[in-house]
């Protein structure tokens, strides 16, 4: 990663997806790795830090979860608009060269074993709490988040700080059919 990439107290990692972003799920699982866009996550618990997200049985990045057991949440940003659309709207069996021909570039970080998208604003490792009932009927996943990161231009001191950062840092929120919304002006209430 680089200079800008910054661990977050696990008591703090909720806020890194409080606000409702598109986000990026990464996985990898015997030699193979895969990114998806899903609209459908959230935090779900504070101690330990649980997070949700809906991963169709159709997509080949939940049977890599599946296998491995872990994902990583990430918040792409508004620079990654057209990389977040390409990753949701290309499938991995139909595309082998998926992630190099949308020109996804992964790192790792030691000790983990699921990969992390370049480029975005934050990261959460999850470990998989298989609840075979909600993964079954819902297609949702729970993971516990062992680890969290995220770029110290744009989230800083445990909050985000898009109004000092250039919009292309600003998070994304999928409506439909390739219609992004970047995130605004903050509102704070005292």
């Amino acid at each position: 990663m680089n200079s800008h990439f910054q661990a977050v107290d696990l008591q703090k990692a909720y806020r890194l997806l409080n606000h409702g972003p598109t986000v990026l799920v990464s996985a990898s699982h015997e030699g193979v790795d895969n990114v998806m866009a899903a609209a459908w996550a959230c935090a779900l618990d504070f101690d330990p830090p649980k997070v949700t997200v809906v991963l169709d049985k159709s997509a080949r990045t939940r049977q890599l979860v599946e296998g491995s057991g872990w994902f990583v949440i990430q918040v792409p940003t508004a620079a990654q608009a057209q990389l977040t659309h390409q990753v949701g709207t290309r499938s991995l069996f139909d595309q082998p060269d998926k992630l190099a021909s949308i020109g996804v570039e992964l790192a790792r970080v030691e000790g983990h074993v699921a990969p992390l998208v370049q480029g975005c604003s934050a990261w959460l490792m999850c470990r998989v709490i298989d609840e075979p009932h909600n993964q079954n009927t819902y297609d949702l996943f729970i993971g516990e988040v062992v680890a969290a990161w995220a770029d110290d231009r744009v989230f800083r001191e445990g909050h985000w700080a898009y109004e000092n950062a250039d919009p292309q840092w600003r998070s994304l929120h999928y409506v439909a059919g390739g219609h992004f919304y970047a995130i605004g002006e903050p509102v704070v209430v005292e």
